[in-house]
């Protein structure tokens, strides 16, 4: 979106810069030419709030310069790629839709100029001459890494990427007449214009709407990226106006009308006093009140989910600045994300006993729970505590059997519940994943009859889980299902040896008096990583692995439920990890297993052992 962005009250003017570049030599065309690589600008991302703008095609530039001089452009802070046009001819100027997507490269394509094809060297001439020629193509090569789409969301790719500009002269000088609309970058470019941003949206938990308690209404992330430099907050507001991406959609709803859209003209902005004033059209004035705090709801975490300071108030108003409503940001807590998740900052693991261990705060001293899972008479090897932490389950050792008992108190262990056919370290059950609605989840290993399994409420007959789009030769390693109930992170692994991390949605549909749930949507969070060995959710849409690629080491790093990379805070380096858990309040520290010990990253700089005689830390869920 075009103008530039009130932060604080302040507008910030910036610097305009002009990212060089040195165009010059003869317009001659040659029947081939040499593969030159487009370099990325050496500018770190939010380096300064310096707004870059490209420069105009200087006089007498070849084709290649042409088009590197437009591959600049677009990486550029111009609203509206003004300069970028100007590669363009006239015609292809008022039809070029730059918005329709970005392409994100690993790094600045490669270009390489021909003819086109059939077309020959002017007449008596050879291919060392100066060419007469009147069009040309410019061939565009990289690495595929991910694409954003026209609703801002981001999806991994791999692959070669190809693409072709065919450029014609216009009065005497090289312009691109045919290209793809949208955008390509390298990732670096990508990096320094756009960050990551979460709208919000309503959980539709369907016939289990009533499983989300007294409020009934749970906010789920669905990140996108925007222009940081342009209008985030504007594009960010536009985006969640439009409703939820494309993937999202079918498990969650907005409060806003079908019609409901930004004024024109008229950007939401956030004042000094920290107010968010948001001026809507498609909004029947008349809207019931509750509603429309919903609506408020979305917008306050939207925006300060970026916002630097903190967003006091949202205020709704009709294109005649008539208020619709207001909510403080005190009352907006009761519609907030992650209430599904644990309240508290205790973590867990089982000790060399193999018992179920609590650490009820950082300076705390790890102690057994007092319930069944605490005493040792049934070794586990995998357990999980629900989000109240109420409730915990747990895996006997030999992985066939599924315990689940209250946390606290003097009941004797229950009866435990075999649910898998095969034994053994690498079959059976994987460690069970918590939903905030109090469903509990486990995968079923066994290689003659893998299953993903749900007991509803924690309790009674397990009911399996249909996961249709389940790519032929994988089966389900490991599960973590989210707070709000409606996505769940799953490692994929097969008979090759690899391992990789997925995302689906948890569809629950009424037929007659049962509920049925399916997973559905599948999609590759880290195509890149061949080996992934753990995987903990990490913020309201962000998850922590650890994995490998291909032909690399062992990683620890954070991404985004949309698969992109999470620019975080440096993380000191730990080796041998084989565990690794966080918390959707990413606030509390991370936790790592590596060989027998448990450790914690102590204010984000450095690792402190938590005990050295345990393993599978984990948090609530």
């Amino acid at each position: 979106m075009a103008g530039e962005r009130w932060r604080g009250g302040v507008r910030s003017l910036g610097l305009l810069l002009a990212g060089g570049l040195l165009v010059g030599g003869c317009a001659s065309m040659p029947s081939s030419g040499p593969v030159q690589r487009v370099e990325t600008a050496d500018r770190a991302e939010n380096e300064s709030p310096v707004r870059i703008f490209g420069v105009s095609p200087q006089e007498n530039a070849t084709q290649q310069q042409i088009v590197r001089g437009f591959l600049e452009a677009i990486t550029s802070d111009e609203a509206q790629f003004d300069t970028a046009r100007e590669y363009l001819t006239p015609q292809r100027q008022q039809v070029w839709d730059p918005f329709a997507s970005t392409t994100v490269l690993a790094s600045g394509p490669d270009t390489t100029s021909r003819l086109p094809e059939g077309e020959q060297p002017g007449e008596g001439q050879d291919a060392g001459a100066e060419q007469v020629t009147q069009t040309a193509v410019v061939e565009l090569s990289g690495t595929l890494l991910a694409t954003v789409d026209t609703a801002h969301g981001y999806t991994p790719q791999e692959g070669a990427y190809q693409a072709s500009f065919r450029l014609k002269r216009v009065e005497g000088e090289w312009r691109i007449d045919e290209l793809p609309d949208g955008l390509v970058m390298s990732a670096a470019d990508f990096q320094r214009n756009y960050h990551s941003v979460n709208t919000f949206y309503y959980a539709d938990l369907g016939p289990e709407s009533g499983k989300a308690g007294e409020l009934g209404q749970t906010l789920v992330a669905d990140p996108i990226y925007v222009r940081w430099r342009i209008d985030p907050i504007g594009e960010a507001v536009g985006e969640l106006l439009s409703g939820p991406g494309e993937w999202l959609a079918p498990v969650a709803r907005t409060e806003f009308p079908q019609e409901a859209g930004l004024v024109p003209e008229r950007n939401a902005i956030v004042m000094d006093s920290g107010v968010l004033t948001v001026a809507l059209t498609g909004v029947d004035p008349g809207v019931n009140r509750d509603r429309c705090e919903l609506m408020g709801a979305q917008l306050l975490h939207t925006v300060q989910a970026q916002y630097s300071g903190e967003v006091s108030e949202v205020r709704l108003t009709d294109p005649a600045g008539t208020r619709l409503c207001a909510l403080s940001r005190a009352e907006a807590k009761n519609l907030a994300p992650g209430l599904l998740d644990a309240r508290s900052g205790s973590s867990y693991y089982l000790d060399e006993e193999d018992r179920l261990i609590t650490v009820p705060d950082v300076d705390a001293e790890p102690q057994p729970v007092t319930g069944a899972l605490g005493q040792g008479t049934v070794p586990l090897r995998e357990a999980a505590v629900s989000r109240d932490e109420n409730r915990a389950a747990g895996v006997t050792e030999d992985g066939t059997a599924l315990l689940v008992t209250e946390m606290w108190g003097t009941d004797p262990v229950p009866e435990a519940l075999p649910l898998s056919a095969a034994p053994g370290a690498e079959a059976g059950l994987s460690r069970p994943s918590w939903d905030g609605l109090g469903d509990l989840w486990v995968a079923d290993r066994d290689p003659a009859n893998p299953r993903l399994l749900r007991l509803s409420g924690g309790v009674g007959t397990p009911q399996e889980v249909p996961v249709p789009d389940l790519p032929a030769g994988r089966y389900i390693e490991s599960v973590r299902v989210s707070s709000d109930g409606v996505r769940i992170a799953m490692l994929l692994a097969g008979d090759d040896d690899t391992s990789t991390l997925w995302l689906g949605r948890i569809h629950r549909a009424a037929v007659g008096e049962a509920v049925e749930v399916s997973v559905q949507g599948l999609r590759a969070v880290t195509p890149v990583l061949e080996k992934v060995t753990a995987l903990s959710w990490a913020g309201v849409s962000r998850l922590v692995v650890v994995g490998r690629p291909a032909d690399g080491a062992e990683q620890l790093q954070y991404l985004g439920t949309d698969g992109s990379p999470v620019a975080s805070s440096n993380t000191p380096g730990l080796n041998d990890v084989t565990g690794v858990a966080a918390s959707e309040n990413d606030t509390l520290p991370l936790l790592a297993e590596t060989g027998d010990r448990i450790v914690r990253l102590q204010d984000r700089s450095q690792w402190k052992l938590v005990t050295d005689r345990g393993s599978a830390p984990f948090y609530p869920g």
